[in-house]
Order: C-alpha cells, then sequence, then structure tokens
C-alpha cells in the first residue's frame, strides 16, 4: 500500500469519528511514520524517541524499577507490565493484585494499532440477583457486603496478563516476576502510604475469626495488636511460593493450590460466598476493540464496558460543542464550569446505561454519536449551570431498539492503581488495576488480597420504579467498572499520549482532567497531573481546596454549583506524552508515591 493510500484511510477515518460513532481500533494500514527523532540529553522527566529511550511511570519505586530493569533487559512495554504489576501486589496490596483484574490498553508501534486486554472479573455462576439484600429486600451495607466472601469476582489479572504476553510479549513467561519473588522472600520496607492505610483501615481488617479469616491482621500487625510502621520490613513467603508456581504457567493461578486458597478463603462465614473452582477453572481474559473518540485532530482511545471509559470519551466529545474554552487555560474559572458541565452530563449518562454488554445492551455507537454529543452540549451556556441533568437518549442514534433501564446510584471505591509504559520499540501500555477497595475485601489467599470487585454491581436488581438496572448482578457477569486507561494518537496516528488514574467513580474526571490540561489548555504532563482535581457528579462538584485558587472556587460558586472543598482526592495519575520532536515527558501524581524513570537503550 502506498503511503498517499495510506493517508487517505487515515483522514477517512478521522472524518467518520467526527461525523459519527468512534467505536473502532486503529487500522493495521495506519503506518504514517515520521521519524524525526532528535536525540537529546534526557531530563528528569524527559527521554528521547522511543527506540533510543523508553519510560515506566508507576505509583510506587519499586514498581517502577522493576519495570524499567525488564525494558533494560530487552523487554516488551507487555513484558514490563508484568513485572510491575506483580511487583505492585507486594508493595501497594492496598490498591490492586493478582488478586484483582484490570484493562490495558495496548499500542503497537509497528501497525499503529491499539488493543484493549479486558482482565475485568466475573461473577461466579452461583450468585444470585439478591445476594447483598437482606430478608426485608434491603441492602445489608457496603462493608458487610465487602468484607465478605460474597463479593470477590473470578480475578482476571494473570489471565489478561498472559493474553497480552501471547501478543506483545519478546521476553519468555517467567522472570518478570523474579524481583517481585526476591523482595517478597528477602522482605520491604512498608512505605508511609502504606502504613497509613494499615493505620487508618485496621478497624476494618477481621481480627477475630467471628469477623473474617485474620490472616491480613496477622500479615499486618504485631503480637500486640500494633501496626507495622513506615520502614519496618515485611515478607511474604506464600506470595514468593504462588508467584514460582504462577511464574511456571498462568494456569497454576486458576488450577491447582492457588485456586484452592482462593476457594477456601471466599467460602468462609461470615457471609460465604459460592466462588467455585470450576468459576476459576473456566475464567478467560479477552482482547477487546478499542472505543475511540475525536478529540482536537487527535485520537483518544480507551477500553468498552464494562469500563467506563465511554464517559471519558463523551466529556471530550461534549466538550467539541461547548461553548469554546478561552486562552486563558487552567486559571480561567470559567474554562473549569465547561469542564464541570461536561462530567456532569457524560456521568449521568454513564450511570444510566453501563454495564457488562456482553449481558445487556449499550448504547454505545449514540453516546460518542458526535451529532447526540452536540445536542446534549446545547445544554450548556456561558451564563449559569445546568439547574438539573437527566440521561439523554443516545438510542436514537444507535440502530438497535431502545431498552429502558433503571437508576443506579452505585459508587465504586478507591482501591486501584494505574501505570503507563513505554519500551525501546515505541510500543506503550496503559493500565489500570485493581482490587476494589482498601485491601480488597480483606481476605488473603497465597499472599494475595483478593478483591471485592462485586459490590461494583448494584445491590438491587431493580430501581424504585421497578425497571430493571443495567449493572445488575448475574452469573458469570462483569460489573462496571470506572478504570479508563488511555491511549491518544496524533493526527498522523502516532503515539501521543498515555493517562489514567485510580480513584473509584473519580476515575474519569481524573482522567479527563489531563487530558483537557494537555490538548486543550497546552500544559505539561506534571502540570496537568498537578492541577486541582474536581469531580461534578449529579448536582454536586468537588474540588480541591489545597490546589484551586479561590478565583476558581468562587467562579464554580458563580456559576451556580454546590462546591464542596475536599481536603484532597485519591487521585494517583500516570501520564507519559510525546513530543513532536519525539522526546518523552512524563507526569507522575505527587498524591501518592510515583515515580518516573527513563530507560536508555544502546
Amino acid at each position: 500500500m502506498t503511503t498517499k493510500m495510506k493517508m487517505t484511510k487515515y483522514f477517512v477515518l478521522i472524518s467518520a469519528l467526527f461525523l459519527g460513532a468512534c467505536t473502532s481500533t486503529v487500522p493495521d494500514e495506519l503506518s504514517l511514520k515520521e521519524n524525526a527523532a532528535q536525540k537529546t540529553k534526557a531530563q528528569p522527566t524527559t527521554a528521547s524517541k522511543a527506540g533510543g529511550r523508553g519510560m515506566v511511570v508507576t505509583a510506587n519505586p519499586h514498581a517502577t524499577k522493576a519495570g524499567a530493569d525488564v525494558l533494560r533487559a530487552g523487554g516488551s512495554a507487555v513484558d514490563a507490565a508484568i513485572a510491575i504489576e506483580a511487583v505492585l501486589s507486594l508493595v501497594e496490596p492496598q490498591s490492586s493484585g493478582l488478586g484483582g483484574g484490570g484493562f490495558m490498553v495496548h499500542f503497537d508501534n509497528a501497525s499503529n494499532k491499539v488493543d484493549v486486554y479486558d482482565g475485568r472479573e466475573t461473577a461466579p455462576a452461583g450468585v444470585e440477583q439478591t445476594m447483598f439484600l437482606n430478608d426485608e429486600g434491603e441492602s445489608i451495607g457496603f462493608l458487610n457486603a465487602k468484607n465478605s466472601g460474597l463479593s470477590t469476582g473470578v480475578p482476571g489479572m494473570v489471565a489478561m496478563l498472559a493474553l497480552a504476553h501471547e501478543d506483545h510479549g519478546k521476553l519468555p513467561w517467567g522472570p518478570h516476576f523474579d524481583r517481585a519473588k526476591q523482595l517478597a522472600r528477602n522482605g520491604f520496607k512498608v512505605s508511609p502510604r502504606l502504613h497509613g492505610m494499615i493505620s487508618r483501615f485496621a478497624k476494618y481488617i477481621p481480627k477475630t475469626l467471628e469477623d473474617g479469616p485474620i490472616d491480613a491482621h496477622q500479615y499486618f500487625f504485631n503480637d500486640n495488636g500494633e501496626p507495622l510502621q513506615a520502614g519496618d520490613v515485611l515478607k511474604n513467603a506464600d506470595y514468593a511460593d504462588a508467584l514460582n508456581l504462577i511464574s511456571a504457567t498462568p494456569r497454576a493461578f486458576y488450577e491447582g493450590s492457588i485456586a484452592k486458597a482462593i476457594v477456601r478463603q471466599t467460602s468462609q462465614s461470615p457471609r460465604a460466598g459460592s466462588l467455585s473452582l470450576e468459576d476459576l477453572k473456566n475464567y478467560k481474559a479477552q482482547k477487546r476493540q478499542a472505543l475511540c473518540m475525536a478529540f482536537k485532530g487527535h485520537l483518544l482511545c480507551g477500553p468498552p464496558p464494562a469500563s467506563s471509559w465511554v464517559a471519558v470519551g463523551q466529556i471530550m466529545g461534549l466538550l467539541e460543542h461547548t461553548p469554546s474554552f478561552s486562552n486563558k487555560g487552567a486559571s480561567d474559572p470559567q474554562n473549569w464550569a465547561l469542564f464541570a458541565e461536561a462530567q456532569r452530563l457524560a456521568y449521568v449518562d454513564r450511570d444510566q446505561y453501563v454495564g457488562d454488554n456482553l449481558f445487556v445492551d449499550v448504547p454505545l455507537d449514540g453516546m460518542l454519536n458526535s451529532e447526540y454529543l452536540k445536542r446534549r452540549a446545547e445544554l450548556v451556556t456561558l451564563e449559569k449551570a445546568v439547574d438539573s441533568v437527566s440521561p439523554g437518549d443516545p438510542w436514537a442514534y444507535q440502530t438497535t431498539a431502545k431498552v429502558v433501564y433503571g437508576a443506579d446510584g452505585t459508587d465504586d471505591l478507591p482501591g486501584t492503581t494505574h501505570f503507563v509504559v513505554v519500551d525501546g520499540d515505541g510500543n506503550v501500555v496503559s493500565l489500570t488495576a485493581s482490587v476494589e477497595s482498601i485491601f480488597g475485601n480483606t481476605r488473603m489467599a497465597a499472599g494475595m488480597f483478593l478483591n471485592n470487585q462485586l459490590t461494583d454491581f448494584s445491590f438491587k436488581p431493580l430501581d424504585e420504579s421497578g425497571k430493571t438496572v443495567a449493572n445488575n448482578v448475574a452469573p458469570n457477569k462483569r460489573p462496571r467498572s470506572s478504570m479508563s486507561p488511555t491511549i491518544v494518537l496524533d493526527q498522523h496516528g502516532e503515539f501521543l499520549m498515555a493517562s489514567g488514574s485510580p480513584g473509584g467513580n473519580s476515575i474519569i474526571a481524573y482522567t479527563a482532567k489531563t487530558l483537557v490540561g494537555v490538548l486543550a489548555w497546552g500544559l505539561s504532563p506534571q502540570q496537568a497531573v498537578d492541577l486541582p482535581n474536581m469531580v461534578a457528579r449529579r448536582g454536586k462538584v468537588r474540588i480541591e481546596k489545597s490546589r484551586a485558587s479561590d478565583e476558581i472556587i468562587t467562579g464554580l460558586r458563580n456559576y451556580g454549583y454546590e462546591v464542596n472543598e475536599s481536603a484532597g482526592e485519591n487521585s494517583g495519575l500516570s501520564v507519559i506524552y510525546q513530543h513532536p520532536d519525539g522526546r518523552l515527558e512524563g507526569g507522575v501524581d505527587p498524591r501518592r508515591e510515583g515515580v518516573i524513570e527513563v530507560v536508555e537503550f544502546d
């Protein structure tokens, strides 16, 4: 195929994206290479064109080093991701782990192709729609649901990493786990953040068998009941043993002693779950088609449901049709108000329509349709906030029949991590991983914390009017997730930016903030990460008091919002941006313990 033909295909694609729904992968033919690499001296957060240097950004120094070392050994971005997540499972267990799941967005630099790897947990085959309700049909309460065997879905992380490795691994499966095994056996120093999480959530970690399995209490507390301190050395021989098995074959996680340990823990009282060995054996990660949205000549791509990335796409698509941002960028309260309005409109659609699209019809084409977003954006003015927002009708822009769903007020809580990697060949991974809440369901198996992802389902299958909720519980179904790893391509189909964050349902807003900051307000990745986090959902706006100016907060109130000045936000943004001259620049969230490392190649 000639370069002219390739360019024609690309611009036809971009035109289609602006005119209608954007549910597509980037075609293999998009191979427009403008290798104008300039060798520049590496700065602390920059590197020259991929192929000369790579970059790793994670929320923990041990994990960043593990990923960077794999790149130095000749590994791909996926190889590095495996090492990173294996380490995070040990040193950041409050956030993610092999006992949880996640979504990976991958960019292949040779073909300019974006793929999604879906490792979202699935509900066991034996679940019931009412499993989180009492005999009166009322919720048993979030904490009772979380700290139970009921809440654990079949973990998908190992299967997802193995699937991506089959496609994009350069190193053999196995050595990726060496660093995690070493840290588990020899011990690692408890970080200030981990110590803080143990202390803060101590009352939720069972310490008597009446409350549940006590493995986590024995792991984190000494004989006097005191939590580990920052700097204390923590070892985990059980995890090292599990990694020995997994490094031999990923199936070892889903069959054999590890699987039996997982089922044993979820089957214990109180509130035992139905997870079975058969559920684990049958789990399969999936390679999915990316959702993509055009924004200012760029192509933004992320995972389909059960991820809620469609809301990130909607926010950016709405901002193409709302009144334009002023040239004052992040300093203008009016720009923040416009961003808040786009969030509100996207969140209300997401809450209403998004569920596992293998089980329910999700109007994705309509939600990302340019004409639909234009109509929704007409609600936004420069004068004042929309009094109240309600879901739109994206079904009118679908070819499929309309489905009426009930209202869903599910809140997924923080307990997640995000990292980004660019390897020496220019391939990119943007991966968000989670055990859902802090320390998942607080039960451990084979040295790993198990997830409580099933609490991301709606506890009630029907709303007050009797309509079925899209995100209701069903056997083998995946709960709705807010995880939204994102990769951005430039006008030539080349990698431009990778972003994402932890933070429960606020992930959508956090991730969109970095996209707006870099792509619309002209900020560097670090400047965009450092911006105040603002979440506009339903009728309220929450913004970080310590990072937002008085002018911005006052401006939002004058616009008509009820503003909650939060003490802080639980984001953990990791960003990599590629400049036109090929330099890589990273951004890492100061709200966590993240580190950027540049990797040089010969």
